[in-house]
């Protein structure tokens, strides 16, 4: 059995981070997503809370409008992308993991045993998810889904500067709405099975 890694990307209500999170028990590994925050922290010294509002705020950077061609000093966001990144890094090498989020489908790219993952669906049914999955209100799961979606992009934007479409450094785009959350891990764990699990 050779070490691998998985990156899940997703769309805000596709229901990525459960399909991660089964995806993980089928194959019997680590699925690292707060993992990842926890770890930050330690290495910063900083509140859980302040790595965790830093990541998913979708405020535009001060620095780096004034500073568009990197002069000055970096921005506490950049800071904890390079430690997440190193962080990322550390873990894919470690052992094989599953990790969501956080660029790493760019981070790893080079990386040789990567399976790369974008989970997207239609926006009813994301909106459905939202609110009878997560129990979230109408009103607010349309505003998350806005939101959300719209700060992955902008931080994809950013930190991923050779990621210019959807397709890019990702090896297999799912609609989760077509196959469920049992169905999606479930076809994902057959590919990793035959393409690293063979004894």
């Amino acid at each position: 059995m050779e070490q691998y890694v998985i990156t899940i990307s997703r769309q805000f209500g596709s229901m990525g981070r459960s399909i991660a999170h089964r995806l993980s028990e089928m194959l019997e590994i680590d699925y690292l997503d707060r993992d990842i925050v926890e770890a930050t922290s330690k290495r910063m010294g900083l509140p859980v809370s302040v790595i965790s509002d830093e990541e998913e705020s979708n405020k535009p950077n001060f620095l780096r409008r004034m500073y568009p061609l990197g002069i000055g000093l970096p921005s506490l966001k950049d800071d904890i992308f390079e430690v997440q990144k190193n962080i990322i890094r550390d873990m894919a090498a470690k052992e094989s993991c599953i990790i969501v989020g956080r660029c790493a489908d760019y981070i790893l790219r080079d990386f040789p045993n990567r399976l790369s993952v974008y989970i997207y669906a239609p926006y009813e049914a994301r909106l459905k998810n939202c609110t009878d999955i997560l129990q979230m209100d109408v009103k607010t799961a349309k505003r998350m889904i806005r939101e959300v979606d719209n700060a992955r992009d902008n931080y994809h934007k950013v930190y991923c500067p050779g990621q210019t479409a959807p397709f890019d450094f990702r090896d297999i785009m799912l609609d989760s709405s077509r196959f469920g959350i049992e169905g999606t891990a479930g076809l994902l764990a057959q590919i990793v099975r035959e393409k690293w699990c063979q004894e």
